[in-house]
């Protein structure tokens, strides 16, 4: 199971200093679709500089020209892309081909999916390398959509990424359905001690792994 840190922040600098100081217990870096808003593919480019061992997945959330957004990620060095499972098969393929031709993965977010069984069932034939399974951030409820994950599990033999508003007190109901990534923002990178939290939900997770 890895462990992904998402930066939904919108300074840079910060993002960079909290990285430093968690980069021993992190698998992957997410970077958050306001940062990508913020400053584009330079932001790709100053965390691939600094951590140039450490998968980088962007939350582009392509929906359109998945070709050309695509290829702009990849060949800023993104490990990783995601596409929204809403929009067309053709974009999605289009995505995936294109990552692909760059050597980078694509992770479908299916968070505006019509039917998530659905769009996991299909997800391996369209080029997806993983599913991304969470609920909008500003939800209130943090694990209701959980309900739905044998919908997704059940129909895909893909990796699954669940994000939530993972904290100390819930890590465990989301460590039960066993998913192969598990995704941490605030509870981490707001932190007052973000090395002190990214350990904890390390070990917690490599402890649940280890049963």
């Amino acid at each position: 199971m890895k462990l992904q840190v998402s930066f939904d922040v919108t300074d840079l600098k910060q993002a960079l200093h909290v990285a430093s100081q968690i980069i021993d217990y992190v698998d992957i870096f997410e970077l958050g679709t306001l940062l990508i808003y913020k400053y584009g593919v330079e932001a790709i480019r100053q965390f691939k500089e600094a951590f140039p061992q450490t998968t980088i997945l962007v939350d582009s959330k392509i929906v359109d020209r998945g070709k050309d957004a695509a290829t702009i990620f990849a060949q800023a060095n993104a490990d990783w892309i995601t596409v929204m499972a809403g929009t067309s098969k053709e974009v999605i393929h289009s995505v995936s081909s294109t990552a692909h031709s760059f050597s980078k993965k694509v992770m479908l977010d299916l968070l505006d999916s019509n039917s998530v069984g659905q769009s996991a069932l299909e997800a391996k034939s369209l080029g997806l390398d993983a599913l991304l399974f969470h609920q909008p951030y500003d939800a209130a409820e943090s694990l209701v959509f959980l309900d739905q994950w044998e919908m997704v599990k059940g129909n895909s033999a893909l990796p699954v990424f669940v994000s939530a508003k993972i904290n100390r007190e819930n890590i465990h109901d989301v460590l039960k359905i066993k998913p192969d990534g598990i995704i941490i923002g605030r509870s981490i990178v707001n932190a007052e001690n973000p090395h002190e939290e990214a350990e904890f939900f390390y070990k917690t997770i490599f402890s649940s792994t280890s049963e």
